[in-house]
This record gives structure tokens, sequence and C-alpha cells, in this order.
């Protein structure tokens, strides 16, 4: 409508010049025309007086077409409310121009009031930001978040310690973080590709000692129905080492519960029958019998007291003596175990070292004579545990103090010994009764040991130490 408008204008424009330049020349003819001509001086005249007339009303067409849009900006503006006229305006100059400085007012007006709706929308998005960030922060768990090329974009505090992580953990890949866990990183690459979910996994590791971990992990994708190119995953991590270590040792204790009460009666018959074979033995030494038959007997009577030893120790595990407790100094304890044992330890040329000093005050509720002889039995299996051939003979006692998740404070009595350590698949089976790697004894010592220390409300575990040999560590409860 505009455009058609210009061109109107235009043409009346182009229309009017063409009839003034057309008065104008009739003009000049008239001028100019001989005085011999009486009667083409009146036709000019008259042809002059048309066009300037048609000419007169084209411009004033022109006129009307051009202020078109002031008549009917000043209508607009006398249709407005009556409270935006000003009591001044006396012509119509003046109103219009009150007018465009209502209407530039209003839009001034529109434009704060959009800009206060905007920085209310900003504030509204850092506080969100801010509340997504103090949720991901109090989350207990280590939480990660990769995107689809693999790559942290999101990591709370619990994951940076969890993982060893400072501020490099930002941007690492998969394979990097998870360097440690290498079937964990694996999950969280099919969970990018397939949009796999993992729920409650226990994932092997290791810290960055080497010793061994277990780690409860959920794996999920951010957006499932997303292209693989265009997925992330969220990792969600757990420690549960201290979980699956006590779940054990309770399931070790019921078994070894249940071995006991079944075979204490069994294990009382035998130990009639062996009676009865310590005393036929014993009466054939007093016969008269040739060299031959009196080293028979002497053998015989040897084999016997060696299972009399073996029944004893068994039915002293199976059939357990209630605790007589009392305050203990674990520090105390060690010194008396280590002052036993010494004289093993010259013999086979073995150092012992000791560490823990700081806490000769600490006190647990034990009982004295069961806790020593779990202790005694560790430190001289630590000693038989080093080969003759071994160059660093060494066996190190510390007793340092722990804290638990749940701010229970622990004592930690740690026997390490320099020997070749445990192989792998033995660990989980070195306290079940009469399982042995030695080539002399019963397999009853580590079972009687770890059933002294749970009845003390306590735990032992075993592992191998990074640099060498293997570590058991006793954990009771502080009283002070």
């Amino acid at each position: 409508m505009v455009r058609y408008q210009n061109r109107l204008r235009l043409l009346l424009a182009l229309l009017g010049g063409i009839v003034l330049l057309g008065a104008l020349f009739i003009l000049a003819l008239y001028a100019l025309a001989p005085a011999t001509s009486p009667l083409n001086r009146p036709i000019l005249l008259t042809g002059f007086i048309v066009t300037l007339f048609i000419s007169l009303l084209g411009g004033i067409a022109l006129l009307r077409s051009v202020l078109r849009p002031y008549r009917e900006l000043v209508g607009e503006a006398q249709r407005a409310p009556v409270a935006l006229r000003s009591a001044k305006a006396n012509d119509e100059a003046a109103f219009v121009l009150e007018t465009f400085q209502s209407v530039v007012a209003k839009l001034q007006a529109q434009q704060r009031e959009l800009e206060r709706l905007t920085e209310q929308a900003s504030q509204r998005a850092y506080s969100a930001e801010q509340f997504n960030e103090r949720i991901v922060a109090s989350v207990p768990a280590a939480l990660i978040a990769f995107d689809a090329r693999g790559e942290a974009t999101a990591m709370n505090a619990p994951a940076r310690v969890l993982l060893d992580v400072n501020g490099e953990g930002l941007g690492q890949s998969v394979t990097v973080l998870f360097e440690r866990a290498p079937a964990l990183s694996e999950m969280v690459r099919q969970c990018l590709e397939s949009g796999q979910l993992y729920r409650r996994e226990e994932i092997e590791a290791s810290d960055r000692d080497g010793r061994s971990q277990r780690l409860g992990a959920t794996v999920a994708p951010i957006d499932p129905s997303a292209r693989s190119d265009a997925r992330g995953a969220l990792c969600l991590l757990t420690d549960i080492t201290e979980v699956t270590q006590l779940r054990e040792q309770v399931a070790l204790k019921r078994n070894l519960e249940s071995l006991g009460e079944m075979s204490a009666g069994l294990a009382h018959e035998f130990k009639n029958a062996i009676a009865a074979l310590h005393g036929y033995a014993q009466l054939m030494q007093s016969l008269d019998l040739d060299e031959g038959g009196q080293t028979a007997a002497a053998s015989l009577l040897q084999e016997v007291r060696g299972l009399s030893d073996m029944v004893t120790a068994f039915l002293n595990f199976a059939r357990p003596q209630p605790l007589q407790v009392e305050d203990v100094s674990p520090w105390e304890l060690i010194e008396e175990c280590k002052r036993e044992v010494e004289t093993v330890y010259q013999s086979r040329s073995i150092e012992i070292t000791r560490a823990g000093d700081d806490l000769r005050a600490a006190q647990i509720a034990a009982d004295a004579r069961m806790l020593r002889q779990a202790i005694l039995n560790l430190m001289r299996n630590a000693a038989e545990a080093i080969p003759e051939d071994s160059a660093e003979r060494r066996v190190s006692v510390s007793l340092s103090r722990a804290s638990d998740h749940a701010g229970k404070e622990w004592l930690r009595i740690e026997i390490q010994d320099t020997g070749p350590g445990i192989p792998q698949a033995d660990l989980q089976r070195i306290f079940i009764p009469f399982f042995t790697t030695k080539a002399q004894g019963h397999g009853i010592g580590l079972a009687l040991a770890h059933r002294v220390i749970t009845e003390h409300g306590g735990t032992l575990t075993a592992s191998n130490s990074p640099a060498g040999g293997a570590v058991f560590s006793i954990m009771l409860p502080a009283l002070s």
C-alpha cells in the first residue's frame, strides 16, 4: 500500500511538471507569435490558462497526498485519551509534538520494563545454576558427568577425593580418569555408545597405593533418546571397600560358627580315640621289642601327640571361651608380644620394628590373654613367611588411630613382613580352618586369631603391600 502511494505521488508530480512545462511553452509561443496572426494569440492564451489551471489542480492533489500522513497522525492524536492532551496545546503542531513525546516516554518505560525482566531472568538462571551446583556438591557419593566424547564435564568434591585428582579432572577422558578401574571405563563407553544403563554394579579397582578397592557404580545415559554422538553419561560411585570387607567378615564368621558347632562333638570323639592310641603307643614302648619295633613305637607316639595337639587346637576354636573384658593398652600388648617372640626372631636373623609410641595411653576393651595370643600368632606367622634366602628380613608392627565414615574411633594394629606375600587366590581362604600354605602346621592359628578379633567387635584383614610382603590389619574399637 505504501509503495502504491509513493508511485501515485511520483506520477502526479510528473504530470504536474509536464503540464507546467506545457503552460510555459504556450506562454512562450504567445509572447513570440507575430503580430500578423491575431487569431492565434487568443487560442494560445486560452491554452495557457487551461494548462495552468490543470497544473494547479495537480499541485493541490500532490500536496494533499503528501500531507495525508500528517492529517492521519493528527486524527489519531485527536482520538487519543484526554489525559494525554496538553491543555496548553492550542495548535496542531504543538499537540502532535506532545503526542510524540508521550509515545517516546511509553517506549522508554517499556524498554526499562524489558531490561528489568531480562535482569530477573538472568538472576533466575544464575540462581538455578548455583542451586544445581550446590545439589551436585552436596551429593555424598562421587558424581562425574561425561559428554559424548567421553570427557569429564562435571565432578563434585567426593569424586575428586575418590579419583585422587585436584583441579585437572575436568576435560580428561574416561580412560585416564578410570585408569585404575578398567571395568568401569568400559561401562561408561558402552553407556555412551548404546545408552545402556548399569545399576549398582560392584567394580574391582585399586587406590593410588596399589591396594585393592571395591567400588559401587551406577552408570546412566543423560539423554537416552539422543544419538550416540550427542549422548552423555552420568557416573555415580561409592567406595564400598569397608562394606564389602565387613560383609565378607560376617559371612566368614557365620560359616566358622556353623563349622565349629558341627565339628565340636566329632572332635571330642577324636580326642577320646587319640587318648586310647596314645596309651597303646606308650604301652608298646614298655614292651621288650627289637630296635625296629622301638623306633616304630616312638614314631607312632610322636604322630599321636601331633594329632592330639591338632584336635586340642580345633576344640579351642570350636568351643570359644567367654571373654574376660577389661581396659587394655594395645601398646603394652605389642610390647609383651615383642619380648616373647624376640628369641625366635633373633634365631632367624629377623629385625622387628615398632611404631606408634605416641599412642601409649590409648585404651581398648578386650580380653588381654586371648588378644595377646592372637597378636603372638600373627607375629610368629610373619617371621615364618620370610624365606631363609631373603635379603631383607624385617617385620614391622605399627599402632595407629583411624576413624570410619560414621565418625567412630578405631585403633589399628598392622603387622607387615618382607616375605613374598599371599597369592591373590588365597587371600579369601587363609582364615578358614585347616587351610595352610606351610609345610608344617594345622591351619588353625589364623582362624583362631580371626575369631578372637571378631569377638572383640573388630576386624582382621589380610592384603599385600605394594612394596612386597603381607600386611595383617587388626581394627579394634577405641575407648580413648
